[in-house]
């Protein structure tokens, strides 16, 4: 097994999926397999504009080919096993480049020492105070604690990787930067005397069956539209327009409550607004219609 640096940008060619499957041609299959059981990072080019730099990290499971396009393959995601930066990683740090083991800065797909993995990792999700707890982690109990194994010598293991606590710090921040600390559904941004957010990060597609730690599978809710929502009292149409149930038995009063538009206020950038994919399996497997 070995780290590796995958290449992604949302307008490539490829049929990329980054939270469940990376797709690539035959030239880097040996590559990609050495990465198999293992953890590889998604890196945005610098030709990108406003690249986010080293974004995201993820297991593979396994690679297979692509049924429909000969010499091309597939690299699945182990579900559970995408995790997205609350801090995406720029090429250099301090006047130094993050990867100073670099084989070759043109391959879409490279080999990534553990020391430079383990440094990645480390920027990308800090151990930091979260800007308030989260309060589903007992009710859901998604992830056991320890996952894959890792052997890193005298590299200091990413931890962030085997604790759901440091996962769920991580996915909070990245979500409630991208919607402002904002609840998408009420509008309202409130802070504590504290300056702490009162929103909350919600999975749309839980941890639980096989969703990723992916803003695109994110909400910032506050409370009360937070439980509304796992409970499939609330959902979202593919046009973002709100979902209400018909088992809701104040909607004169929950209509005063969530956006007069009707629809979700969303992140600013594109690639962090709720992918169709999760919010189709949440109208399929949670809403109560």
């Amino acid at each position: 097994m070995a780290n590796g640096i995958f290449i992604h940008r949302e307008d490539s060619r490829y049929r990329d999926s980054p939270a469940e499957r990376y797709h690539f041609p035959r030239q880097y299959l040996a590559r990609v397999q050495r990465c198999i059981g293992d953890w590889i990072v998604y890196y945005e080019p610098v030709k990108v504009p406003g690249t986010r730099g080293y974004w995201a990290v993820a297991r593979v499971a396994d690679v297979v080919p692509d049924a429909e396009a000969v010499g091309m393959y597939y690299a699945r995601i182990a579900p559970g096993d995408f995790v997205e930066f609350s801090h995406p990683v720029p090429r250099v740090v301090n006047g130094a480049p993050v990867e100073r083991d670099l084989v070759n800065a043109q391959w879409a797909v490279r080999p990534l020492s553990r020391a430079d993995f383990a440094r990645i990792v480390s920027l990308g999700l800090p151990d930091e105070e979260d800007l308030l707890p989260r309060v589903d982690v007992a009710r859901d109990n998604r992830l056991q604690e320890e996952r894959a194994a890792f052997d890193y010598g005298d590299v200091e293991r990413p931890r962030v990787l085997t604790s759901r606590a440091h996962r769920d710090r991580a996915f909070r921040s990245a979500v409630l930067r991208a919607y402002d600390s904002r609840c998408a559904f009420t509008g309202l941004k409130l802070i504590n005397g504290g300056g702490r957010a009162e929103v909350e990060a919600a999975h749309i597609k839980p941890v639980s069956a096989g969703g990723p730690d992916s803003i695109s599978n994110g909400l910032a809710l506050s409370g009360t539209v937070h439980w509304m929502f796992d409970r499939g009292l609330l959902s979202l149409g593919d046009d973002l327009s709100i979902l209400v149930s018909r088992q809701v038995n104040d909607h004169d009063g929950l209509a005063a409550l969530l956006n007069r538009t009707g629809k979700a206020a969303l992140p600013a950038a594109a690639r962090d607004r709720p992918h169709p994919h999760f919010l189709e399996w949440h109208r399929a497997n949670c809403f109560k219609h």
